[in-house]
């Protein structure tokens, strides 16, 4: 392996109150923690709103933070640390979820632990790598962690847990989105009934990722599409605001709405009489665990991320740009590194 260069071209936030960011140069970064990976990054794909993070919730994210955003990664790994005991090598191929509290991965290399990484899959390239951790492990705690779904029913390898989930309909706000679009496979693939909630542009996509029903939500608001018949047994919100208040119209008594914009009882309608719902707000874990099982299915070709856009680092500005737009199907991928794919 080539020796490792002295600095990096590395993007950098300023301002916490401000979404500038600056492209400048910077040392490789220091190990910090005793699992500490130093990874050569490839690609990286940023999350909608982040560059407000610091500023909205300065008791989560610490003002010691170097501030580089985009959490999300796909490398190489160049440096392991002595205590490492999940058998990855020196080359590997690595995608994870770097926790928000640290330097994200717009920039040469990072630093990530040994917890949060695991292998990409063979059929994954850099692209699509980077577009899968934050999204996709965000789905599958929505919908395995906080809401009730039993994993084991993917690929039908449990037929009990199969069953359990096929008694389950499944609604997803927000359908086409980067994490909307993973949940809708994930719940599909688990055997649940699903109903996606997107624009009209994004329908047929949403049916393609395995939605039994759609709803234009430009057409017909929940409220006007809920009905007895039609309630869920959970909700997973991936939009808020309104959006959010509309769910409680969709849940049944006894359901499950869990959401990733904020608490679900705060946006709860005054008129809105179901009994013991379960509601959560949930923000995602890094988890190389979780992601490895993700990589499982990726590899046997039932799953896969959906990509909106691709752009060189330099161009930051307008990969943030396009982020920004609401219009976005799937993630916005910036390639940090040269590579033919």
């Amino acid at each position: 392996m080539s020796p490792l260069p002295h600095s990096m071209k590395t993007l950098l936030q300023p301002s916490p109150h401000s979404p500038s960011l600056t492209l400048t140069t910077s040392p490789l970064p220091l190990p910090s923690h005793p699992s500490d990976v130093l990874i050569k990054v490839y690609t990286t794909a940023p999350c909608k709103g982040e560059l407000t993070w610091a500023a909205a919730f300065p008791e989560v994210i610490p003002s010691t933070k170097t501030p580089v955003p985009s959490q999300d990664l796909a490398g190489v790994i160049v440096r392991l640390p002595p205590t490492n005991t999940g058998g990855f090598k020196l080359g590997d191929r690595v995608y994870c979820r770097i926790d928000a509290t640290r330097p994200g991965a717009a920039r040469e290399y990072a630093l990530a632990r040994l917890s949060e990484i695991a292998l990409i899959p063979a059929n994954l390239g850099w692209i699509e790598a980077a577009a899968t951790p934050l999204s996709s492990l965000t789905a599958w705690q929505a919908l395995f962690t906080h809401g009730g779904l039993n994993k084991d029913g993917l690929l039908g390898g449990n037929q009990n847990a199969v069953e359990e989930n096929a008694k389950k309909r499944v609604l997803i706000t927000g359908a086409a989105g980067g994490v909307g679009s993973w949940a809708v496979q994930l719940a599909a693939l688990a055997g649940c009934e699903v109903v996606g909630l997107c624009g009209p542009d994004k329908v047929a996509h949403v049916e393609e990722l395995g939605a039994t029903e759609v709803v234009n939500y430009k057409e017909t608001s929940l409220q006007q599409w809920a009905s007895p018949e039609k309630e869920v047994d959970v909700v997973v919100d991936m939009v808020g605001g309104k959006t959010l208040e509309s769910c409680w119209f969709a849940v049944k008594s006894q359901g499950r709405i869990v959401s990733i914009c904020g608490p679900p009882e705060d946006a709860r309608p005054h008129e809105v009489q179901k009994e013991s719902v379960k509601s959560n707000f949930f923000i995602v874990e890094p988890s190389g665990e979780n992601l490895a099982e993700i990589g499982r299915l990726i590899e046997v070709g039932k799953v896969r991320p959906t990509v909106d856009s691709v752009w060189a680092f330099e161009d930051y500005e307008q990969a943030f740009e396009r982020l920004e737009s609401g219009q976005t199907t799937g993630k916005v991928v910036i390639r940090v590194a040269d590579f033919d794919e």
